[in-house]
């Protein structure tokens, strides 16, 4: 028997309840021993992954506050080890009076095996927040999307390799046989194996408890941006269905999460009624809206009107508190609606559609990007609290603004852009591209021009951070939200958030 853990542990927060899975082979895992007050936790057994049985346990949510809880595994009454030799955790429990740190992340890989091997210190800012944890422990760390990058699933797995040759009308009809099903769940088993398991990566997901949401990387690239009939084809359901269950499982942390909003995913991508993985999390003086803009995604919808009347039953009844709503891409950036209109017209429409159409500002998702915010800015007035956006998926570190002026008292909601930890930024050719095809002029949403929408720059760094980052949000004395960019290079971009 091995006691070595193949994956884990990890910290995950539902509003009362810090839990933690583990991946292990067919061994049992018999407890978890909290050190903090000699308690001895039962595991349980939540799903099976090709790697190994999936096993989550539950902790005391009334820990003694303003501690650091020890906490060690048995497997078989044999204390278990990780790939990287540890066999002892810790996490910081806050007090009660205590402003929390926390932590914002996306864009954990790379999305092409060149930029992998051409990357010094891939995981430089994982080692950079473990020594801020270690100064100063992180409460909470929030991941926004692309915890993974599965886009090699179409060279790894040699059957969709061979179906991604078939001319198109045979690709939709086809069949995803017991074998394709069988290398597709290995694929995405072997890839959070060796993605989560970097030392680096692996010490800070035991050591904070954290909120995860998918964003496309997590399934393929461009995920529910496709033509529908490519969209809803067999294969892509295979896909999609273990893709949804590894999150499930290793993101989410297993079925029981009890969240408000939460409706599960079906694996069915032809269901009538989707449902989606969305949820609101309460911790300290923070509401935290976690939206699910893959699950349902399609080429002209990013929520289902049932996600969309969960949002809004929520948002009419959060009357106290700081909102955070993460959103895996930006609301507020560049605008791309040049370069839509130009591949629009252009023969090589298709292939690079669902980079365009990802964005919120795409033609058919304008729409819903101005429900979200008028119903955002309604909140934030009634509530009379901060409003933060929280996203990633573009590469790069920003922060842009609205600000509704139509009344004296102007409402505000920040967006604060960090992406990503370990994916590289655009070269500075490909960043030139971008700006010669999109602009970051001021937007009105409004036809009075009260409420506007625009980039701003942080204090201490460029208006847009062209170099890795995560983000750092504490509340001051002064009682501002201060927002860090931990970033590769000289520059300590900062911005206060009142």
């Amino acid at each position: 028997m091995s006691n070595q853990l193949l994956l884990g542990p990890i910290l995950g927060l539902e509003s009362d309840t810090l839990y933690t899975t583990l991946v292990v082979t067919d061994d049992t895992v018999s407890s978890v021993l909290l050190e903090i007050h000699q308690d001895t936790l039962s595991f349980e057994l939540v799903g099976t992954l090709h790697i190994g049985r999936v096993w989550r346990v539950e902790f005391d949510p009334h820990l003694e506050p303003n501690s650091c809880v020890n906490y060690r595994i048995l497997i078989e009454n044999e204390f278990a080890t990780s790939k990287s030799g540890e066999s002892q955790w810790s996490f910081h429990v806050p007090a009660q009076t205590e402003t929390p740190k926390l932590a914002y992340a996306s864009c954990n890989g790379f999305s092409d095996f060149k930029l992998m091997t051409s990357t010094e210190r891939p995981y430089a800012l994982w080692q950079a927040m473990s020594e801020q944890h270690d100064e100063a422990p992180f409460s909470l760390l929030l991941m926004g999307g692309d915890q993974i990058y599965a886009d090699s699933i179409w060279t790894m797995v040699p059957s969709l390799k061979q179906w991604n040759e078939l001319p198109r009308e045979k690709k939709i009809k086809a069949k995803a046989s017991k074998q394709m099903k069988a290398q597709i769940r290995r694929f995405y088993s072997e890839l959070y194996l060796d993605r989560w398991n970097k030392p680096d990566v692996a010490k800070m997901l035991a050591s904070i408890p954290s909120i995860m949401m998918w964003d496309d990387h997590d399934i393929f690239d461009g995920w529910g941006s496709y033509p529908e009939d490519i969209q809803t084809c067999e294969v892509y359901g295979a896909i999609f269905a273990e893709a949804k269950n590894h999150f499930d499982l290793l993101q989410l942390r297993s079925a029981n999460k009890n969240s408000t909003l939460l409706r599960k995913a079906s694996a069915n991508v032809n269901q009538a009624e989707p449902c989606h993985f969305g949820a609101v999390v309460q911790f300290k003086n923070y509401q935290i809206l976690v939206l699910d803009n893959r699950s349902e995604r399609t080429l002209n919808r990013v929520m289902s009107e049932a996600h969309w009347q969960d949002v809004i039953h929520f948002l009419d009844n959060c009357t106290s508190g700081d909102l955070l709503v993460m959103t895996g891409v930006p609301v507020v950036y560049r605008d791309f609606s040049f370069a839509e209109r130009a591949v629009d017209a252009t023969p090589w429409e298709e292939e690079v559609t669902d980079d365009l159409k990802d964005h919120w500002r795409a033609k058919e998702h304008e729409g819903e990007r101005s429900r979200l915010i008028m119903r955002l800015l309604a909140n934030a007035k009634r509530r009379q609290g901060k409003t933060v956006l929280l996203s990633g998926d573009v590469h790069v570190g920003a922060l842009g603004i609205i600000r509704d002026e139509s009344q004296s008292d102007i409402t505000r909601i920040h967006q604060v852009i960090s992406s990503g930890i370990v994916h590289p930024s655009p070269t500075f050719m490909q960043w030139l591209g971008i700006c010669a095809l999109t602009n970051d002029d001021d937007e009105y949403l409004d036809g009075a021009k009260h409420i506007v929408a625009r980039m701003i720059k942080p204090t201490g760094g460029d208006k847009y951070i062209r170099t890795r980052n995560f983000t750092t949000l504490k509340m001051g004395t002064d009682h501002k939200i201060w927002v860090n960019w931990v970033i590769e290079g000289k520059d300590k971009p900062v911005y206060a958030i009142d």
